[in-house]
């Protein structure tokens, strides 16, 4: 401390000239004397204060961990105002508040016991020879189904804890590139819900997750811990995976902006799978600008996938996508058709009233709505099935690969088959009431390989997704997107073909609406319960998506109208733990 002080004092260009000031008053009185000591040591604690302000916080406007972006807590560990360390002690606390205390929101299935060890060496890599990018120290969440040394990977199930993979992850490679922290890992539905039509948000080991703006609302999953901890601001950013919606519905139910990718954009190696023809890694935040930051480092080839070396030879720094202006002169078209029949879809009439003004907004921000502008294909979409084949042919081959690639598994499973045999023989911790099906691995377990019915459908899919689907729709109109709610089927298209969604918060249910039973333990809908606005595209359209998720995002601000239900907004700010040694 006084060493401190005294480099402090030793800086300012004024000190010589006002020791001699204070020299000549002392000697002059005793009063002044006293005067005098009193004005240094308030002189002095102001000094340190300034210097190390954070030990209080007082002194500093320090950022609210609910709504904190990438950018400013990058501002704060430039400035010294604290650290990546000091960042992750309070995610640390604020997921001990909320998570199996309290509203028990059970968004978080491990915290990395690393954690602090990693964010205490990134600080002192920025101190020595600055920041890697954007993400350097930023501590994030990543999905149970995506792998990192380290921590454990087990999709929410007891099967694969304590398992040990070969490797990280494609994207978490990325990730620790770039200089993330990697602070635990998000609950899930678990193995991406590709078990049974269970409640989502369920797994095994995570139990029931539940949505942060109404107590035991459903968080919709497959990436519910991942949206509910973005939510809630218990991580700076998170990562979820889709396959048919798992980053698009929670984001939509969380009040958050996702990024669903274009297959092959992200990295699936090391991600535990459902299908190849569909699973994707995308980003799940509190904005749409720290969406495109994330993206922008886990975009990229990887050898370990080989869908991903289809991409466009450049991959774009997403963030030169975020332009309020996007909207001026494109033309964004509303496939009304099936996709906003809400006795369809099963949405409140609420979320058809806020649409129509968002379509109002979009065309203030200067683009032409073309409505309707129809998918060619939606009936059929909604009547074929076809894609249940292609998730279980994909499931058995992938997933009885993933478990052979496995360093060790304590569980002794080594295949689908093995898989039905431990839940069966474990039903007390895979099989507990509401929670007994597991239809889609007999489903999976029965299939044959990848036969000629197989291709046939697959090939379908796409048309029906893509070629009749969602391209049919963009070219007959001469359209730069899609728009449509979130909630419903508005997903299926891009799911078939592969092609990307940018969601971002439209609005919420009213406070008058009933809540009802979704799950064993939870409801849907509920009171306050947001919903998003989806844009679609064609291939690698993710560029523009973006654009038109910030533009929208920026005028409007939804995300910032409604708060979390207060028992479920955790305490813990930055000055609790700046200058603490333990949490």
């Amino acid at each position: 401390m006084p060493t401190r002080l005294k480099n402090v004092s030793t800086i300012d260009p004024i000190a010589a000239h006002k020791k001699h000031f204070w020299d000549y008053l002392v000697s002059k009185s005793p009063v002044l004397r006293s005067l005098a000591l009193l004005v240094i040591i308030a002189y002095a604690c102001l000094a340190f204060a300034l210097h190390r302000g954070p030990i209080t916080g007082r002194k500093l406007n320090l950022p609210d961990l609910y709504e904190a972006t990438v950018l400013e807590l990058q501002a704060g560990m430039d400035a010294g105002h604290f650290t990546s360390v000091d960042l992750v002690k309070a995610y640390f606390a604020r997921i001990e508040e909320v998570n199996l205390k309290g509203p028990t929101l059970r968004a978080v299935i491990e915290i990395n016991p690393s954690a602090l060890t990693e964010a205490a060496r990134l600080d002192e890599e920025r101190k020595k020879s600055g920041k890697r990018s954007l993400m350097h120290g930023i501590p994030m969440l990543l999905k149970d189904n995506i792998a990192a040394i380290g921590t454990n990977t087990t999709a929410g199930s007891y099967s694969l804890l304590g398992s040990i993979v070969p490797d990280d992850a494609g994207v978490v490679k990325r990730l620790r590139k770039a200089g993330s922290v990697i602070l635990g890992k998000a609950n899930l539905s678990e193995f991406a819900r590709y078990r049974s039509a269970l409640a989502s948000g369920w797994s095994g080991i995570g139990g029931q997750c539940t949505n942060a703006y109404f107590p035991n609302a459903d968080p919709c999953g497959s990436s519910s811990g991942s949206g509910v901890a973005a939510s809630i601001g218990l991580a700076a950013v998170t990562l979820g995976t889709e396959t048919a919606g798992s980053i698009t519905c929670p984001s939509s139910y969380n009040n958050l902006a996702g990024i669903k990718p274009t297959l092959g954009l992200t990295s699936r190696a090391g991600v535990i799978p459902i299908t190849e023809h569909q699973d994707t890694v995308g980003p799940m935040t509190r904005s749409m600008t720290d969406a495109a930051i994330v993206l922008s480092v886990i975009a990229g080839k990887d050898p370990n996938d080989n869908y991903t070396l289809s991409q466009p030879q450049d991959v774009p720094d997403f963030t030169k996508a975020l332009n309020k202006d996007a909207f001026k002169g494109k033309r964004i078209g509303v496939p009304r058709h099936v996709f906003l029949n809400d006795s369809i879809s099963g949405n409140h009439p609420s979320i058809a009233i806020a649409f129509e003004q968002a379509l109002n907004t979009i065309r203030e921000l200067g683009a032409t709505i073309v409505d309707p502008a129809d998918i060619p294909s939606a009936e059929e979409i909604m009547n074929s099935h076809n894609d249940s084949l292609i998730f279980a042919v994909d499931f058995k081959i992938q997933m009885n690969a993933y478990f052979e690639a496995l360093i060790e598994n304590p569980s002794g499973v080594r295949s689908v088959a093995d898989l039905i045999a431990f839940n069966n023989a474990h039903p007390e911790l895979e099989k507990p009431p509401g929670y007994e099906s597991q239809s889609d691995f007999y489903e999976a377990e029965a299939t044959q390989g990848r036969n000629e019915t197989f291709w046939k459908q697959l090939a379908f899919d796409v048309e029906l997704g893509a070629t009749r689907g969602i391209d049919a729709a963009l070219k007959a109109h001469n359209l730069d997107a899609l728009v449509a709610p979130a909630r419903g089927r508005t997903l299926m298209p891009a799911a078939l073909a592969g092609y990307p969604i940018v969601t971002v918060p439209l609005g919420f249910l009213p406070d008058d609406v009933v809540p009802v039973p979704a799950g064993p333990t939870t409801v849907y809908p509920a009171p306050g319960v947001p919903f998003g606005l989806s844009f679609l595209g064609t291939a690698f359209s993710d560029f523009d998506l973006i654009g038109f998720g910030y533009a929208y995002e920026q005028r409007t601000r939804t995300r910032l109208a409604r708060r979390a239900y207060p028992a479920a907004i955790p305490k813990t700010q930055l000055v609790d733990v700046i200058g603490k040694t333990t949490l």
